[in-house]
């Protein structure tokens, strides 16, 4: 039976574009690459013929690493689209971003290169705090949007969320910095939507909002980060089924497979659920291998064939708990809560 194509996420654990464009690279060339299950420790194997790839999906806030190799992908027969978070948060809360005016100037030329709407803005994810009270985003999000204006046609929002690893990140930083960092209560995300979407409106995009709820009354979308309208606009020649895979609730994410690694970016934000310390990214980047199969290799496989380690659906029975399953997207409710 053959197997169905995948759209392979490239990666909400970890921005691959900003850090990790030349293992990408070495893995496309060589047709597969290796990924790890972070909570069972299995060794799943992914092809990255463009025949087997539905769609490529990247999320970044630095795209410029790749944009030079996005014609080879072309050339190969890759179809793709861009999640590119621009936010434009104070220092005291994104220490290490790229610059709202090195994101800006990055994002177009990407477009440029893509065309607008195969280049997705985040504004995410929208945080409370003493140094970013609610008016404070409206203003950015005005700024940031006329900066955007003909780049790009849609807008995703999320607001912060606080799971495990997060909420212990948070008070860290709060108790250092006073920040008073938190969730938008109710009324202050209903409020915040309608000012976003009525600039958006003004400069030509929509707003998108991800995985909360889309108001009636509200010029605001459900979001599908992963949206299936997009790759069938992106694959018209290719019939595959999308199955809808919500993680969370209101998530309305198409199935994909991500191929990063927990604890392996370094932008250090420490809102982000995928990362537990700067310092352990850091290291975890030291130890990286571009020329390796997978992302990042823990010691325990050092030296280790991963392609005897592979796991295939047929090797694991028809019983299967969470932990041995081969996960969707990520397990993302996993993922905010375990630490």
């Amino acid at each position: 039976m053959t197997e169905p194509l995948r759209v392979i996420s490239i990666s909400r654990r970890t921005d691959i574009p900003a850090f990790y464009t030349e293992w990408l690279v070495n893995r496309v060339r060589s047709g597969f690459c290796d990924w790890m299950n972070p909570f069972g420790g299995q060794i799943y194997r992914v092809s990255l013929q463009p025949e087997d790839c539905l769609a490529l999906v990247f999320w970044t806030r630095n795209a410029r690493p790749l944009i030079p190799h996005l014609a080879d992908l072309r050339a190969r027969g890759f179809q793709f689209y861009f999640q590119y978070t621009i936010n434009g948060h104070p220092r005291e809360i994104d220490a290490n971003s790229p610059s709202p005016e090195a994101s800006v100037a990055a994002f177009r030329e990407l477009a440029q290169i893509m065309t607008p709407n195969l280049v997705m803005w985040r504004y995410d994810p929208v945080l409370i705090s003493r140094v970013t009270p609610p008016e404070y985003h409206v203003e950015r999000f005005d700024e940031l949007s006329a900066a955007l204006e003909g780049a790009t046609e849609r807008c995703y929002v999320s607001f912060l969320d606080v799971y495990g690893k997060t909420q212990r990140n948070l008070r860290r930083v709060n108790e250092k910095l006073g920040l008073d960092m938190r969730r938008p209560e109710a009324d202050e995300q209903r409020a915040l939507l309608a000012a976003f979407a009525e600039i958006a409106g003004t400069r030509g995009m929509t707003v998108h909002v991800c995985c909360d709820e889309a108001e009636p009354g509200l010029d605001v979308h459900q979001a599908h980060c992963i949206d299936a309208d997009v790759i069938r606009r992106l694959r018209p020649d290719a019939h595959a089924r999308l199955k809808s895979v919500s993680s969370r609730p209101r998530c309305g994410c198409a199935q994909a497979v991500d191929i990063g690694a927990y604890d392996t970016c370094t932008f250090g934000c420490v809102y982000c659920y995928a990362t537990n310390s700067r310092n352990a990214a850091l290291q975890r980047r030291r130890s990286h291998d571009p020329n390796d199969t997978i992302l990042w290799r823990p010691s325990t496989l050092r030296g280790v064939d991963l392609g005897t380690r592979e796991q295939r659906p047929n090797q694991l029975g028809k019983k299967r708990d969470r932990a041995s399953s081969s996960p969707t997207l990520f397990d993302e409710t996993r993922d905010r809560s375990q630490s």
